[in-house]
């Protein structure tokens, strides 16, 4: 999922937040190859993954980047 991928929703990537920390979420992939986003929080990073081009941005979903999501 890119801020390009659809034309027109932009705006919308534009300002999707981590609903934890408040701070700006970046694409990425997971570990798994899956696509995710990870907020840029220092303190506290996390991951969020995306299932069918949906980000999943619930705080029970989260988990710290690079550990695997079946764990």
């Amino acid at each position: 999922m890119t801020a390009t991928s659809t034309p027109g929703t932009g705006w919308v990537r534009d300002r999707l937040r981590c609903p934890v920390t408040g701070t700006e979420l970046q694409d990425t992939t997971g570990p798994d190859g899956t696509p995710e986003l990870v907020n840029t929080s220092a303190e506290r990073p996390l991951a969020y993954p995306v299932r069918d081009g949906v980000p999943v941005l619930l705080p029970s979903a989260a988990r710290p980047p690079g550990t695997d999501p079946a764990s």
